[in-house]
Order: C-alpha cells, then structure tokens, then sequence
C-alpha cells in the first residue's frame, strides 16, 4: 500500500470533523419569522467578525479540502 492510501481515510475523517464543527458552531442569520416570511428586525445584513468570520473561512477551506481528497481517492 502505497502512504497515501494509508492516509487519506484518516485526513478524511479529521477533514469531516472539522468541517462538521465550524459548520454547527456558526450563528444562524434567518430566524423562523424570516424563514416563513415574517419581517423580523435581525434580517439586516451585517459583516462577519472575528470568530464568526474564522469559521466561515474554515468551513470553506476545509470543505474545498474534502473535496479534493475525495477526487483524489477516486482517481487513485
């Protein structure tokens, strides 16, 4: 067995748990009023700081991440 092969599960798995995690601990914007179409007053837009803004760029990267060893463990 060649080592990426031994790898790519485990970097998989960390990549999945990662991902998982910034994804739940995210704040939800839409509440269930702006869901079913009320107005509710925090619909406004308003700009990612700090932590809020790490783990959307960490949902991104690692979800960019999966997918590529995911090809990678398709081809191979």
């Amino acid at each position: 067995m060649t080592l990426v092969s031994k790898i790519l599960p485990w970097l998989q798995i960390a990549l999945s748990v990662i991902l998982i995690v910034s994804i739940l601990l995210q704040q939800s914007g839409a509440g269930l009023g702006g869901a079913l179409g009320g107005n509710d007053s925090g619909t406004t837009y308003h700009t990612k700081r700090g932590l809020e803004k790490f783990l959307f760029y960490l949902a991104i990267i690692t979800a960019i991440l999966f997918a590529a060893s995911a090809l990678i463990a398709v081809i191979k």
